[in-house]
């Protein structure tokens, strides 16, 4: 016989709608009526007051004041909030806080009357998107903002999916977006383009978001047709500052530009003789008067450096106090690419007198693409609490970045973004996820993992729709059955993707081109040795690993101590990073009694079963999801899982080449033949 529960809950998901996941995390819900009082107008204000009146989950009937004040407490963006207020010094502030209210009372959390001020001034989004509308490691579809076919005219269907993508923005606090890819075209600085652009700023900055640009270093030759691009040229300073008054008397609050400039075969001051301080000083001399700042990739790297690993520290370490207050140096979070895991770049908390930004990828370019079910937030959080001791314990990367220890004229952070047209933005509905936690945590750096995830998955999947009186029942049953096992499988996700890719601090041995599958062994003779695995896992007769320790490239000398010493030592190392700092014989003895590869192999056999723990949890959900987003959800997992297996076998069967040494008979057997994956690699990617 079925339980009562079962047969209320049978009912209740007959009313689950079948959704494509375009809401996002901004579900429509059934709101309760409410008055909401401001005396001031904007049209930032009346988002406010439009999104308050829509979503009102409080108490039915309310009044809701909305009071613009000047309060010492209340910082740049922040609010102050209770249960029937929002107290803001600046319209964005109110828009902010009223997205928090209704967040609160959504998630039946308490409002105590605490203020909330972001930790990061400028919280924006990096698109690397073409004026093609194409996407470089978008897995998404194409452009929200640029198309091939009649590129430059805007329409009304633009307009509401710019305002959709604004909204959405708002809710977490992002309050920037870099319109276009860091390998910039020199269109972007046309005239037709920058009118387009000033569309897209039309419509996004009643929701409190500047536009940006990123902006190739040679345009004044290729668009300007100058002789040079020379930063210390006067007709090249001429040709910037004439372009950038032109912006701005098209887009008056503009907020500046992003460049990646000498890194890549992009072209850069060094071209020139000139260095980074030369080149970011000269853009930045042009914007200042606007108030507009530059973003300054620090992603560098030549093909003769013996580690590409030290390059970006090399290269910018000695200009450390010789860029303009309104540069800010866009470090990745880690010193290679984005790698499942790193260490943090060792430019953290080392340039004292520089402002720096981290940039984190929300596109996973190297964790399965949209296929993957990844959840980011762990990895970020990693990153920012990770402490740099460059001012004695406690200097983690969030602190010597948001200004509570260097006095940074901006204070930053960036996010790759993984957004494009596909119906629900991301391509997968649990990567929404990994906008949502960017946004969550640029506005607040010490938010755990657990909170975001919990959060996310409250606003995006549960059903309101069972009927009141087995809406108590409803509401355990799904907190038991959905949300504990579901956001555990988000939590673990990180993880198991660094167990069946790149355990123990391997790294950079994806697929060349599609960053996607393994290919440990691809070194195709001619390529730059950088570009090709075999230079970071180094896999030999003798061992496996990148030897940066003191006797190595000495990598580890970038890092401040104690941590230096730690990273030296194979004993004091964490293990997760082992392999990274140092090449180790195969039968070096693990902590955990292990020898280094049969260690190896259990951690890729790890992540393939936890993929497949992932499968059981997400099936067993069915009953509370929507049919579509199951469906979907469901077929990327049984995607990954097989990707994940070949993962395995790839790498476990081409290391063991190496090793000589038999895969524990205890784990799953491979089920691929080496030369065969090699020889059909693209196919089963």
């Amino acid at each position: 016989m079925k339980s009562l529960f079962s047969c209320v809950f049978f009912l209740a998901t007959l009313t689950l709608r079948a959704q494509d996941g375009h809401s996002l995390w901004l579900q429509n819900k059934a709101s309760k009526s409410v008055t909401v009082i401001c005396t001031k107008k904007s049209p930032t204000l009346s988002i406010a007051i439009r999104e308050l009146k829509d979503g009102w989950q409080g108490k039915a009937d309310a009044s809701c004041t909305l009071s613009i004040k000047k309060d010492k407490t209340i910082k740049s963006d922040g609010f102050k909030l209770s249960e029937n207020a929002v107290e803001a010094n600046t319209d964005k502030g109110i828009l902010y806080g009223a997205y928090e209210l209704l967040r609160r009372q959504q998630l039946q959390e308490a409002i105590t009357g605490e203020v909330e001020n972001p930790s990061y001034e400028i919280r924006i989004l990096n698109h690397w998107d073409n004026p093609d509308g194409s996407v470089e490691r978008g897995y998404a579809g194409n452009s929200i903002f640029w198309r091939s076919n009649d590129a430059l005219v805007v329409t009304e269907q633009d307009k509401k999916l710019w305002q959709e993508y604004a909204r959405a923005n708002a809710s977490v606090g992002i309050n920037g977006t870099v319109l276009n890819n860091v390998n910039a075209s020199p269109l972007i600085l046309s005239a037709d383009y920058l009118n387009r652009v000033k569309a897209i700023a039309e419509v996004l900055r009643p929701y409190g978001i500047k536009v940006y640009l990123s902006v190739k270093f040679s345009s004044p030759a290729l668009l300007g047709k100058l002789k040079t691009s020379d930063p210390l040229d006067a007709e090249v300073i001429a040709w910037w500052k004439n372009k950038v008054k032109e912006i701005y008397s098209i887009i008056p609050d503009f907020g500046g530009l992003l460049v990646k400039a000498s890194s890549e075969g992009q072209p850069g001051p060094q071209d020139f003789g000139r260095t980074h301080a030369d080149g970011a000083n000269m853009l930045a001399d042009a914007l200042k008067p606007y108030g507009g700042i530059v973003m300054w990739r620090a992603f560098v790297y030549s093909p003769n450096d013996k580690d590409r690993a030290k390059q970006a520290y090399n290269e910018f370490m000695p200009l450390d106090g010789k860029f303009s207050d309104n540069v800010i140096i866009q470090v990745k979070n880690g010193p290679i690419d984005f790698q499942p895991r790193e260490p943090f770049s060792a430019l953290f908390g080392a340039m004292k007198k520089t402002s720096v930004m981290p940039e984190f990828q929300i596109t996973q370019e190297y964790l399965g693409h949209s296929i993957h079910l990844v959840f980011l937030s762990p990895m970020w959080e990693e990153c920012l609490q990770s402490d740099t001791y460059q001012q004695g314990e406690g200097s983690t990367v969030a602190r010597c970045t948001d200004g509570s220890i260097y006095n940074q004229t901006y204070t930053a952070i960036a996010g790759v973004a993984n957004i494009g047209l596909d119906a629900n933005w991301c391509g997968n509905d649990f990567a929404q996820a990994n906008w949502y936690a960017f946004g969550r945590l640029a506005w607040n750096v010490n938010f755990k993992s657990a909170q975001i995830a919990d959060e996310w998955l409250k606003l995006t999947f549960y059903n309101a729709t069972s009927n009141e009186t087995s809406a108590t029942s409803y509401a355990t049953e799904w907190t038991s059955n959905f949300l504990s096992p579901v956001k555990q499988m988000m939590l673990d996700s990180r993880e198991a993707a660094v167990n069946y890719m790149t355990p123990l601090g391997l790294h950079h041995i994806m697929a060349a081109n599609e960053h996607y599958g393994p290919q440990p062994w691809w070194a195709p003779e001619g390529t730059r040795a950088d570009w090709t695995p075999p230079y970071y896992h180094r896999a030999s007769k003798d061992g496996i690993g990148f030897n940066r320790t003191t006797t190595g490239s000495d990598a580890v000398g970038q890092y401040h101590e104690p941590l230096a010493s730690q990273l030296n030592d194979p004993k004091t190392c964490p293990e997760n990073l082992l392999l990274w700092f140092h090449h180790l014989p195969w039968n070096y003895n693990m902590k955990d009694g292990r020898i280094l590869w049969d260690e190896l192999c259990y951690r890729y056999d790890s992540g393939v079963q936890q993929v497949r723990s992932f499968q059981k949890t997400w099936d067993k959900a069915q009953s509370y999801v929507d049919s579509v987003r199951f469906k979907s959800v469901q077929q990327n997992l049984r995607l990954q899982c097989r990707n994940a297996i070949l993962w395995k076998d790839a790498c476990l069967l081409y290391f063991q080449r190496f090793s000589q040494l038999p895969i524990p008979y205890d784990i799953e057997r491979p089920v691929h033949d080496l030369d065969d994956i090699i020889k059909n690699d693209r196919r089963n990617y």
